[in-house]
């Protein structure tokens, strides 16, 4: 505790003296908001996420995919936790340049995040794959085996980034941009073993990288500074 104690100073010095500070956040970030670590032990990846969120099953069994989806991905009533409020206020307070996110549950907007880059989508993002209509979150729930879109009666897709797919080339840009303006990036709550996340790290010119995260990552030689621990732990001692 005592070497975590000490790490979290070096950081909170590395705060202070930033004024652009990029998040790069994944699914431990929101673990304590009561959503499941994606790539986790018993998590959704373990438990056929990759066969049952591809692009190919939205296809071939839209009936299947669904009832996955809703079971494993929508949680609506989730709420932010410390950390996603510690990094909005650091968008308010002009330390930050916003955060990439690979998450899709929309907590960093729920806590007051305005720049948000979301790699993979959302799940409040719906629209109709012939007309484009839009559609809410609460509909893809609540709709009975496949939605459909009210128009036409095309299937709705939801707005995330499934297996086989590419990421939206404009978020990533964006993404990239945000990267490469900062003199500090702060990951937390990842491993990054997507390859659309561990790229960003190519595009930061800046002075320090620190990585946040319960455990060790191929990154980790890669980092300034290193903190095992949670994230709702490591951000419950700083402040801004």
């Amino acid at each position: 505790m005592d070497e975590i104690n000490e790490k979290i100073k070096t950081l909170q010095s590395y705060i202070d003296q930033s004024h652009s500070i990029i998040f790069l956040t994944g699914a431990g970030v929101s673990t304590d908001s009561g959503i499941p670590d994606f790539r986790g032990e018993g998590g959704i990846y373990q438990n056929a996420g990759e066969e049952m969120l591809s692009a190919w099953k939205f296809r071939t069994d839209p009936a299947g995919f669904f009832d996955f989806y809703r079971k494993n991905m929508l949680y609506l009533n989730a709420e932010p936790n410390i950390t996603h409020e510690f990094i909005a206020r650091c968008e308010k307070k002009h330390k930050s340049l916003g955060v990439i996110t690979q998450n899709i549950d929309g907590l960093h907007q729920k806590a007051g995040s305005k720049r948000v880059y979301e790699l993979h989508g959302s799940v409040y993002r719906n629209y109709c794959t012939e007309c484009g209509k839009s559609y809410s979150a609460e509909y893809i729930l609540h709709s009975d085996s496949v939605p459909r879109c009210s128009k036409d009666g095309y299937l709705i897709k939801p707005d995330v980034v499934l297996y086989g797919e590419y990421v939206n080339e404009y978020v990533y840009d964006m993404a990239k941009a945000a990267m490469q303006s900062s003199d500090l990036c702060i990951i937390m709550g990842t491993g990054l073993k997507v390859a659309t996340a561990s790229s960003m790290l190519k595009f930061f010119y800046g002075k320090r990288l620190v990585m946040i995260n319960r455990t060790e990552t191929d990154f980790d030689s890669q980092m300034d500074l290193v903190i095992h621990a949670g994230c709702s732990e490591a951000v419950s001692m700083l402040h801004i």
